[in-house]
């Protein structure tokens, strides 16, 4: 008797532990991550309630957004860009909110996705969710 009393404790802690650690996960999106396509650095964190991101450091140091529709704003650099705001959180571990692309100057719905500890999935869609990129990014330790 004894014996299943400290089992059903054991089982009972371990299962206390393992639904901490699954609540905890929305909050690993927040830190620095690498778009491994691009290589560029980005930021990611709590604002407003939400989520932002925010583009640090890309390849070439120089970099403008040349696409951005507007004129006045093609001249601004890339580096310092923040391409997702207010971003709200869509479920366990993702928020849905308005992301730019600065490869055509367009917004899109866009998600990010917690998929592990260390690892982003960024998914951009046009034309009503017809259309969907992804993107995926590691954390930078």
């Amino acid at each position: 008797m004894m014996f299943r009393k400290g089992l059903a404790a054991a089982m009972l802690a371990a299962a206390a532990c393992a639904s901490s650690t699954a609540f905890a996960a929305p909050e690993d999106a927040f830190g620095t991550w690498r778009d491994t396509a691009k290589g560029s650095v980005v930021k990611v964190y709590s604002c407003g309630g939400g989520l932002c991101a925010q583009i640090v450091k890309t390849n070439d140091a120089g970099a403008k957004d040349v696409n951005n529709p507007n004129p006045e704003l093609r001249k601004r650099p890339i580096a310092g860009l923040v391409i997702m705001s207010g971003a709200k959180k869509s479920g366990d571990n993702a928020w849905k909110g308005s992301i730019y692309n600065r490869e055509d100057g367009q917004r899109y719905s866009g998600t990010i996705t917690v998929v592990s500890k260390n690892q982003l999935e960024l998914q951009g869609c046009g034309l009503g969710g017809l259309v969907c990129s992804s993107r995926t990014w590691t954390r930078i330790n």
